[in-house]
């Protein structure tokens, strides 16, 4: 009897990745966003325009900001600089200056004013302290165009 031969070969299972497919995707994807990019028009943004009242307001209290940051107030109507106050004092000053409110007349709005170098932030501060206040009608000074 012959000898039986064992032909059986021992077959390893691959620990490697096929990174083939994989790279077929990508280099699909890249071709599909070349051709597909210079199609794309860029989008033109609409930014906000400034209103303009018919009149300014009879009465109304101006907050100013200079450009350190320190805060002014003065009647609207009154002309020279405002008197200096703190933020702390901010809010009884307006509430004094906008006076009380009645039926016939609703309390002064108040504007702020800031220069052009102050910082974003100080706005906002004195924004917000109006409004945790209570003070509803706040508006911003803004210089048109040149």
């Amino acid at each position: 009897m012959p000898a039986v031969v064992s032909r059986s070969r021992s077959r390893r299972t691959k620990s490697e990745i096929n990174m083939v497919p994989f790279i077929d995707v990508m280099l699909v994807l890249l071709i599909i966003f070349m051709v597909t990019a210079p199609l794309i028009s860029p989008s033109q943004i609409e930014l906000p325009t400034v209103g303009q009242a018919t009149r300014q307001p009879d009465r109304f209290v101006q907050v100013i900001i200079d450009a350190e940051g320190q805060l002014q107030i003065k009647e609207g109507s009154a002309s020279g600089a405002g008197a200096r106050v703190s933020a702390g004092e901010l809010v009884t000053r307006v509430r004094e200056l906008q006076g009380q409110p009645s039926p016939d007349q609703p309390a002064a709005p108040v504007i702020i004013t800031a220069d052009r170098n102050v910082k974003y932030d100080e706005v906002i501060k004195a924004m917000d302290a109006l409004q945790r206040a209570g003070i509803l009608r706040v508006g911003l000074s803004v210089q048109q165009g040149r």
